[in-house]
């Protein structure tokens, strides 16, 4: 069993990616068997325009982030996709194996490209073939995703099927996808209808994971809400994005149901919520941010853990992608 996660490190991690994400990657770190690999997909980052130092700063920035949560180098691999070429390696073998038609498919190229199809780099069209790389390469057994990345993981398996069918081989694992039971989608504290995001204007929006407790107490009190007082029934926040998106904040911060917290604070008003839930998220966050103040501190130490998790990763790659070149008949 061998589990594989990527973000792309594009700065901050906020409240969003937490508990969306990374959370469970420490969970699954702890509590999965077999390995677990963890990478920033820099690789990535790079189908869009990015200022190279900035890019670099976000590399290292993310990686420290996920250290300073409880992703552990020792316990897990934990790397950046340019120091593992293999990636960029299988990803024009598969680009060979990949179909237009299959990538015309692909919704996000049309959400991110917008009007400007025709303006958009090759890369960010064609990026899923990459993403299927990143998987196949270490003979990946399971993926944790999330509803808008299951289309990338049916074409990493469409991909793999194809390269074995065509070559006669068994190169490639057909990865599954795994749904963790825990993920908590959290939306703006702006807009209960929009997922937090570091690209909303407003930082008023999101609460970033080095946010300071009075700058979270601030955000939580500032957070749009209704007049209503909480109810006592979980149908009782239908139509409600707002409410509903605090009371999941403080359920999956707490390791609680929606329906707990609700038993708990039914007929308060936000005058009371907001305060509890404002402590809860500081007392949390408060040894993340030190641990990442602390990392931040140091870049060496943390490009030496990339520099080491990069070496396991690509021993763990070579087989495959020798493999892969064999398949195809090119000698090396």
């Amino acid at each position: 069993m061998r589990t594989l996660s990527g973000i792309q490190p594009t700065g901050n991690l906020h409240l969003g990616n937490y508990l969306g994400a990374i959370r469970n990657w420490v969970r699954m770190q702890d509590d999965m068997p077999g390995e677990k690999l963890y990478f920033l997909a820099d690789l990535h980052a790079i189908t869009v325009h990015n200022d190279p130092a900035e890019l670099t700063a976000n590399t290292r920035e993310m990686a420290a982030a996920l250290m300073a949560a409880g992703i552990d180098p020792e316990k897990a691999i934990l790397f950046n996709q340019a120091r593992v070429p293999a990636h960029a390696e299988l990803a024009w073998l598969l680009f060979c194996t990949a179909r237009i038609g299959w990538l015309n498919r692909m919704t996000q190229f049309k959400e991110k490209s917008g009007k400007n199809r025709e303006g958009a780099s090759v890369g960010l069209y064609a990026y899923p073939v990459l993403q299927a790389a990143d998987v196949l390469l270490y003979q990946t057994t399971h993926v944790p995703v999330g509803d808008d990345q299951k289309q990338h993981l049916e074409l990493a398996r469409d991909i793999a099927t194809k390269f074995n069918l065509d070559t006669g081989t068994e190169t490639f694992t057909l990865p599954d996808p795994t749904i963790p039971p825990t993920a908590a989608r959290i939306m703006s504290l702006r807009d209960g209808n929009a997922k937090m995001s570091k690209s909303d204007p407003s930082d008023m929006s999101r609460i970033n994971l080095v946010d300071a407790p009075d700058t979270i107490m601030a955000k939580i009190r500032k957070a749009r809400t209704d007049a209503e007082p909480l109810p006592s029934e979980v149908a009782g926040l239908q139509d409600r994005p707002e409410a509903k998106n605090l009371v999941s904040i403080y359920a999956a911060m707490a390791d609680e149901s929606i329906h707990d917290v609700l038993s708990r604070f039914a007929g308060q008003g936000f005058g009371s919520f907001k305060p509890a839930l404002g402590e809860l998220l500081v007392e949390t966050l408060r040894p993340i941010a030190t641990r990442l103040n602390q990392l931040k501190a140091d870049p060496a130490a943390i490009d030496a853990a990339l520099e080491a998790g990069a070496a396991r990763a690509a021993a763990l790659a070579r087989p495959t992608l020798d493999a892969a070149y064999s398949a195809l008949g090119l000698c090396r």
